[in-house]
């Protein structure tokens, strides 16, 4: 698992989720903050002394290397989010996807910066993604990996997965991208103090403490039944006591060994959720709840909705994996 205010950078790329994300993404909210109300202020000096601003060179599509991913990629996530488009010359589903993504940046006109990784001149990028075909398509949010799809899609899809995008970078960092043109600065909202409770909640996370977490979580829910953080944060720390004393192989053996064992599915997908593979604990419960009936059935499903807690709802891995259980529901 990586630690609390993991984030991306040049020589770990690799994503796991970050299971506590509700902090970081508050710190990441306040950074973005700053970074647009730097950029504004910068931009005001330079016209104040007939200097063209900066947002005025603000470039929507770019050709990033590995010595320029931190600045173009990381960095800039910070203020907008970044769509990586993994690519090479001779990948013919490249040439029909890469136009409606740079199509769809300009369109979006400062909402997304589209950064065009070519897979053959840059393989430690691609390998430290963990790429194994293109096209591929991730999002990198306040230093934070975000998968979005692989192979082609069609336009009408993109540009679905892409609102999704921007509505989670939104909601859950405070990243807005540009207000309407390239380079435009959105209006900085001010930052609202933090809850004490939560304060509380998210510090006994940090160090470890998970039932005095769980048991913090809970007591914010009490009074606020509707906080989004806490549900967040809850359904993390409860994940982290479920795994805290699995034998991973144990627990892998078990479930590839029969694969009607219900509890060593539940636990083997939370295994996975823990190591980053969102799209196979997701899998492993939706197939679960497939082969599954009556109170077993039930187990893995609400086992599934607890873990769409972990990711959040608005984010596209999760809104799959609930097509795909309602298809086997019903």
């Amino acid at each position: 698992m990586q630690p609390r205010n993991s984030s991306l950078n040049s020589s770990a790329l690799r994503g796991a989720v970050d299971l506590a994300a509700v902090k970081a993404a508050g710190e990441a909210a306040q950074k973005a903050e700053q970074a647009r109300a730097e950029r504004a202020r910068q931009n005001a000096a330079a016209e104040a002394a007939g200097v063209v601003p900066q947002g005025a060179a603000y470039q929507l599509v770019i050709d990033v290397t590995e010595e320029t991913f931190e600045s173009e990629v990381v960095q800039r996530s910070a203020e907008v989010p970044v769509v990586v488009d993994f690519w090479a010359e001779w990948c013919g589903p490249c040439k029909q996807l890469s136009p409606i993504l740079e199509r769809l940046a300009e369109e979006y006109a400062g909402r997304i910066v589209l950064a065009k990784i070519d897979v053959d001149a840059n393989q430690l990028i691609a390998q430290q993604f963990g790429i194994q075909g293109i096209p591929a398509v991730m999002a990198v949010v306040a230093g934070q990996l975000v998968p979005l799809f692989q192979g082609a899609e069609n336009e009408a899809n993109v540009r679905k997965i892409l609102d999704q995008l921007i509505a989670v970078a939104e909601q859950r960092f405070g990243i807005v991208g540009g207000s309407g043109v390239p380079g435009g600065e959105a209006p900085v909202a001010p930052s609202a103090p933090e809850d004490p409770a939560l304060a509380a909640a998210h510090d006994a996370l940090d160090r470890g403490d998970l039932g005095g977490a769980i048991q913090a979580y809970q007591n914010v829910l009490v009074d606020q039944p509707g906080n989004t953080e806490a549900k967040l944060g809850l359904a993390q720390a409860q994940l982290l006591r479920r795994v805290e004393a699995l034998d991973p192989q144990a627990v892998r053996t078990a479930a590839a060994t029969d694969p009607k064992n219900v509890a060593a599915q539940l636990e083997a997908a939370d295994l996975d959720l823990v190591g980053g593979h969102v799209e196979d604990a997701f899998g492993r419960l939706v197939d679960t709840v497939g082969r599954t009936f009556g109170e077993d059935r039930d187990t893995a499903r609400l086992r599934l909705l607890e873990l769409f807690e972990v990711i959040g709802a608005d984010d596209p891995r999760v809104t799959a994996a609930r097509g795909a259980l309602a298809r086997v529901l019903f």
